[in-house]
């Protein structure tokens, strides 16, 4: 079976699992509860969400309006009057999984409305599933409305529809996706995002720091600013101002992050490409106004590689400029993510970025192996990789990364810190530090003195044991 994301209305901590969760079963919500506002009798929608956190936040703001508009949200298959399946396709064992994902919801409920990346590929769609309802592309929210509408019209509930409702978030209560841009300027060989998501669109920053006031409010603890391209944020809307809290507040990623740091919860900033102004971030980071923690796309070191990925910033000084940001803040938790097997990628270029790693000593690292994407300028390069070769430098690659992460993290046993409850069982508190992005970094563990704890607390440990990528730690509150 493949992994879903079929989501209920009132998620809680691990309902979301890793943007890709399992099929859940739970108990449809009562209609007299506080969180449902539509009459028994109203149109009941299903969500299958895959994909990253970009594709998160266009899934809660689906339901979000759906729900405004009467509909109540099925956690079942057998519950639901029709089913939205946000895909992904950015790579080939995406598509297959998203594929997979339709067949299931046509085979379970059989009334299916496709949107996401993939959705841009109408007839790729219909293709392999030609029963399904209705195709948009990514970030066609009006149309998926539309969709549902013509799928399962709701009767007109004056007393309902004139009281709006909460939006819908498909994260935990205590953290949450903040969107501040779509799109991407880049044209990277490997990538077809602008052919799916269009050019840089940012949103005007009051409308970004309401949002974020209003999650806020809402009881998240830690907002994470996402985008394809997060460091080039504001550059279509020329950088210009717009009036919050009193002043005008540019749209720049510095003077964002600068006024999210005002809101008193963590701020972490993902997807950032190293251009100069970066530097500009890491003052805020150590005057505790974000999270020391930069997730940067390197994708590669090696010179030739990165010219011919057609990857931005590449600048020979990144080493020196990591190392100027570490004196700045030494706190400071980079990650990021590498290609190998990339087409002409040679064993030199392979070794210089083996070298490379082995000096930026970087905090947290994920790892792919190059596969062609429908559509990228790099399926037409000569010299491609054998799978074989692709398989063995990943390996190599890992198993170096995974040697400077062990090390990393036996050097904080010992130290103190704050760390944020993501959920409690029987056996302890799955906790992440401030170095720590959910779903994707490791987690520290508490194992005794848990009971009371609950999901969203921040409270301080004493790290007492490590390993490649957790860490362990006692209580000190």
């Amino acid at each position: 079976m493949v992994c879903l994301s079929f989501l209920p209305l009132d998620i809680d901590a691990a309902a979301a699992g890793r943007y890709i969760a399992r099929m859940t079963k739970s108990t449809p919500l009562d209609p007299s509860s506080s969180n449902a506002k539509t009459l028994s009798d109203a149109p009941r929608i299903g969500m299958v969400s895959l994909g990253c956190p970009k594709a998160l936040v266009d899934s809660e703001r689906i339901l979000s309006k759906l729900r405004a508009e009467g509909y109540e949200i099925s956690a079942e298959y057998d519950g639901a009057d029709a089913v939205i399946v946000n895909t992904c396709g950015f790579l080939d064992s995406a598509k297959a999984e998203s594929l997979e994902a339709i067949g299931e919801a046509l085979n379970e409920n059989g009334r299916v409305i496709v949107t996401g990346c993939l959705g841009k590929d109408d007839a790729y769609i219909r293709e392999h599933h030609p029963n399904v309802l209705a195709v948009t592309g990514p970030q066609q929210y009006e149309q998926v409305v539309g969709a549902v509408r013509d799928a399962a019209p709701r009767v007109h509930q004056p007393f309902v529809d004139l009281t709006p409702d909460a939006d819908i978030r498909l994260t935990p209560r205590h953290y949450a996706y903040l969107k501040i841009s779509e799109g991407c300027n880049h044209s990277c060989r490997f990538c077809i995002i602008p052919d799916m998501r269009g050019k840089l669109a940012s949103r005007p920053a009051n409308a970004v720091l309401r949002e974020a006031e209003k999650l806020v409010e809402a009881g998240v603890k830690e907002l994470l600013v996402i985008s394809q391209d997060t460091s080039a944020y504001g550059v279509d809307l020329k950088h210009a101002s717009s009036a919050w809290r009193g002043r005008e507040t540019r749209a720049h990623i510095t003077d964002l992050a600068d006024a999210l740091g005002d809101l008193g919860v963590w701020v972490r900033l993902h997807y950032v490409y190293p251009y100069p102004h970066v530097d500009e971030l890491i003052p805020l980071m150590a005057e505790k106004k974000i999270l020391p923690y930069l997730d940067i796309p390197f994708q590669h070191a090696s010179p030739r590689v990165l010219k011919a990925m057609r990857r931005p910033a590449n600048e020979a000084k990144t080493l020196d400029r990591i190392a100027s940001w570490r004196e700045i803040e030494p706190d400071l938790a980079i990650r990021s993510t590498f290609i190998v097997g990339f087409p002409g990628e040679t064993e030199e270029d392979f070794q210089h970025l083996l070298d490379w790693l082995s000096e930026a000593r970087l905090d947290r690292v994920g790892c792919f192996k190059y596969e062609n994407v429908d559509g990228a300028a790099a399926n037409d390069l000569p010299d491609h990789v054998p799978d074989e070769l692709k398989q063995e430098r990943w390996e190599r690659f890992m198993a170096a990364a995974q040697a400077i992460s062990a090390e990393k993290l036996a050097a904080k046993v010992g130290r103190q810190m704050e760390v944020i409850v993501d959920e409690i069982d029987e056996d302890g508190a799955e906790c992440r530090s401030i170095h720590d992005a959910p779903e994707i970094d490791g987690n520290v563990f508490i194992d005794e003195d848990f009971s009371d704890l609950a999901p969203g607390e921040i409270v301080h440990v004493e790290i007492d044991e490590a390993s490649e990528y957790d860490l362990w730690g006692a209580r000190l509150d």
